[in-house]
């Protein structure tokens, strides 16, 4: 033994004493120590977490309401922007009680730029008004209807407001629409608006194309869809009467199918959509729905779903074929892939156009948020009949990486013990 290291009487006691100690007691005591660890880091994790999630929503509430407050800036850029930045938040989260004390203030803002603003910033107000029915829901809704469809009506039908301001306000028109169910007669006058709107890419009388530029298309292309939108809404019988029996209600099928020549690939897919609804609305009335416009009809989708024609871009090739090769599909055989969305631990069945097309509508204006509306908004949880809302995560009763560390540490030291007891040791005979 080194020098100065000599066990003195206390030591032996002190060593004495532990060896009496049961290996059993040992675990135990280790045990309870780690147990009581656990319990105590795990209490102080869950106080942590709500802690943290209660800063993190007053952050994000505090620079929402800098953004509400910043519609009101004297600078048209800072209006445009703050606009965007509302747009943002209320994509990311769904917070319908902030919003219901606002929505007065933020409708004010909304109606105010659509009527005195210009281009950029028409179009940022116009997108946030589908954004606050979505917060708000179908009961918080009437004030943003009532209020900003007239003035978004008149920017959607007058001529001097930029084309892509007035894309918007028929995207917004359509989805506040849509999302408050408004009266069937105030839908088709406004779908009657819209066709109005996109009849000026019909053919011309003499077969020829109308000459249409980018922008203009484009906003063709976004009344179409509005209109397409609004259409999901009408009821089959009515559909089979209003056009499957040539009356003149506008757009004809023919009409209707004069778009698939369009030079412009946004026109093209918002035709071949438009066609599939009526057919599968009509169809669902009556099976002959307009048998004898089939044909010619396929003959023309057929192409679509077959197109190579080098002059279009790869990526708007791939595009066309695949949607009217689905399109086709329908119209011919009445077949349908079902689409299954995931979000969460749920499953989003899309088994029809009319479907399809209500999901594409909320997907261009939530984009990435839309998968957490789906989870949590009640408003789109009724639409697609998810029904109520699942509870997903009690933090909790999830373990901190401490505490796992600490339960493995405990069982790894009681496991080696174990063994060690167990070891096969030399016996005297």
């Amino acid at each position: 033994m080194p020098k100065g290291k000599r066990k003195g009487k206390s030591d032996r006691v002190r060593n004495e004493g532990s060896l009496q100690t049961s290996d059993d007691e040992s675990i135990n005591d280790n045990n309870s120590l780690i147990s009581g660890y656990s319990e105590n880091t795990s209490a102080e994790d869950g106080t942590t977490d709500e802690v943290d999630a209660i800063t993190q929503q007053e952050a994000f509430e505090e620079k929402l309401m800098e953004a509400i407050d910043g519609l009101t800036q004297k600078s048209a850029q800072g209006r445009t922007n703050n606009f965007e930045a509302v747009a943002k938040a209320f994509i990311k989260k769904y917070v319908p009680d902030f919003v219901q004390d606002r929505k007065l203030t933020i409708i004010d803002c909304i109606e105010r730029s659509l009527r005195k603003g210009r281009g950029a910033e028409q179009a940022a107000s116009a997108e946030l008004a589908p954004l606050l029915c979505v917060q708000l829901g179908v009961d918080g809704s009437d004030d943003v209807v009532n209020n900003l469809k007239p003035v978004l009506k008149s920017t959607a039908n007058d001529n001097s407001v930029s084309a892509l301001a007035r894309a918007k306000c028929c995207t917004s028109l359509a989805l506040i629409t849509y999302l408050s169910g408004g009266e069937m007669g105030d839908v088709l006058e406004l779908m009657q608006q819209f066709q109005v709107i996109f009849s000026g890419s019909y053919l011309k009388g003499d077969g020829s194309m109308a000459n249409v530029n980018g922008d203009l298309a484009a906003l063709h292309a976004a009344a179409l869809s509005a209109w397409t939108l609004l259409f999901t809404l009408m009821a089959p019988g009515d559909v089979y009467t209003m056009i499957g029996n040539g009356t003149n209600f506008t757009p004809s099928l023919m009409q209707l199918a004069q778009l698939l020549n369009s030079p412009y690939l946004e026109v093209r897919l918002s035709a071949g959509e438009a066609l599939a609804i009526v057919f599968e609305l009509g169809r669902e009335y009556h099976e002959d729905f307009a048998e004898e416009f089939i044909p010619d009809l396929v003959e023309t989708l057929r192409q679509l779903a077959t197109d190579s024609h080098k002059y279009r871009a790869k990526k708007d090739r791939k595009q066309q074929r695949a949607t009217f090769r689905d399109i086709l599909y329908y119209i011919e055989d009445d077949n349908l892939p079902d689409l299954q969305i995931r979000f969460g631990k749920e499953i989003l069945v899309l088994d029809s156009w009319t479907r399809r097309k209500q999901y594409y509508a909320l997907c261009h204006t939530l984009g990435s948020g839309l998968n957490m509306h789906l989870a949590e908004n009640e408003l789109l949880r009724d639409i697609f009949q998810l029904g109520d809302k699942l509870i997903m995560d009690i933090p909790s009763l999830k373990q901190s990486k401490l505490e796992r560390h600490l339960l493995n540490a405990a069982a790894f030291k009681a496991r080696t013990i174990s063994r060690s007891k167990n070891r096969d040791k030399r016996s005297d005979f």
